[in-house]
């Protein structure tokens, strides 16, 4: 039976709300010096001990020494410290190198204007692409003492919406030239993880302890979605044969959302994972079918499913839609964890994770290959996210920001 949670400061004690939780907690080499060949100065001796035999040798090292140094100078380039990544490039961000960059989004009707979110209160504007940013502040995000983490952030038109922690919660009607701060619940079940942008004054927004609402007030009102919180779902499943439902916390380590509007979330100990469609009163749980425990799951260009584990593993479902059947693809994750995928069409996708990992994919996931030129990048590789084919990037921690080049 669906509620209406007013997200205003009234009081919300006649109308408890039970809901639910994604934690999107966030879970990282340089080039060897070149060495050029060297050649051996004649050593100096004294005037007075020079023989005829000195001068000879002298003489021939120093004509070999001359002829050698040009054709070194133009057989051998300099080449840069760091070499360029083949379809990437690494851009400049004002900002403290501990950043953690969690989202970004472009305004519809401007591709070239987009938004950057982060810890740290984070919050970066570009106007060219991608190409530079410049910091933005928020005054009323600033009257308080808190130091927010931004979440999430979604355009559909010329309207915006973030989310972050402390709960906080910003709209624009203006492409981000103005946000407004909307009022909250204190009765809000968990921290808002993930928001969608989903018409005129209306958005979708998901908590870490599986509560969704939906808006279409420009976020005064908020209706829920599921009827019971992740926990109670699982109290009543638990006998089921969900294996490792009795260990969970209430909240989940990743959560995702496919363009018809299904949800994945993985539990916050990864040894299952939840699934849910409009309409549906409450989460699906579902066994892993994989040994090593879930890091992330996510939705393919095609309506399939992929899932990644943590160690580097990556599966994808058998087939299109909500399925607990999934087959290992090999991966060079050198060991690493991957931690994301991106699909920029239903043939060509990007994984990313753990010191500097990315692969990339052109056949729909059926073989990977890495980007060897990534692992000169110091830094864990969080997310991957295509705005359209010709635009992407890829977030890390320590204010890294690929790039798409193409």
């Amino acid at each position: 039976m669906a509620r209406t949670l007013q997200l205003l400061s009234t009081d919300f004690s006649s109308n408890p709300m039970l809901l639910l939780k994604p934690s999107l907690t966030s879970l990282f080499v340089s080039t060897p010096p070149r060495h050029f060949p060297t050649t051996s100065l004649p050593r100096f001796i004294p005037r007075a001990s020079l023989t005829r035999r000195h001068l000879v040798s002298d003489t021939t090292a120093a004509l070999s020494l001359a002829l050698t140094v040009p054709l070194l100078g133009s057989a051998l380039p300099a080449k840069s410290e760091e070499p360029a990544l083949s379809e990437w490039e690494k851009v400049s961000l004002p900002i403290d190198p501990g950043v953690v960059l969690l989202d970004i989004a472009f305004v519809p009707d401007d591709p070239k204007h987009g938004f950057l979110l982060g810890t740290r209160q984070t919050l970066l504007e570009t106007k060219d692409g991608g190409q530079s940013w410049a910091p933005r502040s928020i005054p009323s995000a600033e009257d308080e003492d808190f130091n927010y983490r931004f979440n999430a952030i979604s355009f559909k038109g010329k309207e915006g919406w973030i989310v972050g922690k402390p709960a906080i919660l910003l709209h624009t009607s203006d492409a981000g030239d103005s946000w407004e701060r909307i009022p909250l619940s204190s009765q809000l079940p968990g921290d808002m993880v993930y928001i969608k942008a989903t018409g005129d004054k209306s958005a979708e927004m998901v908590t870490d302890e599986g509560a969704i609402y939906v808006t279409s007030n420009r976020g005064y009102n908020w209706k829920a979605a599921v009827q019971e919180t992740v926990s109670a779902t699982l109290n009543r499943t638990v006998s089921s044969g969900i294996s490792g439902a009795s260990y969970y916390t209430g909240t989940f380590n990743a959560v995702n959302r496919s363009p018809d509007g299904s949800y994945v979330a993985v539990s916050s100990r990864g040894n299952f994972f939840l699934t849910w469609e409009p309409g549906q009163p409450y989460w699906q749980p579902h066994n892993r079918s994989v040994a090593r425990r879930i890091q992330n799951m996510g939705w393919r260009a095609d309506g399939g499913l992929w899932l990644l584990v943590r160690g580097g593993g990556l599966f994808l479902s058998k087939g299109t839609g909500i399925t607990e059947e999934f087959e290992e693809v090999p991966v060079q994750s050198r060991g690493f964890g991957i931690l994301d995928v991106g699909y920029r069409s239903k043939d060509e996708a990007w994984a990313a994770g753990g010191s500097g990992i990315l692969l990339r994919t052109t056949n729909g996931g059926k073989s990977w290959v890495r980007d060897k030129a990534a692992d000169n990048i110091a830094a864990n590789l969080y997310s991957v996210k295509f705005i359209d084919d010709n635009q992407g990037f890829v977030l890390g921690n320590d204010g890294v920001l690929l790039r798409y080049l193409g």
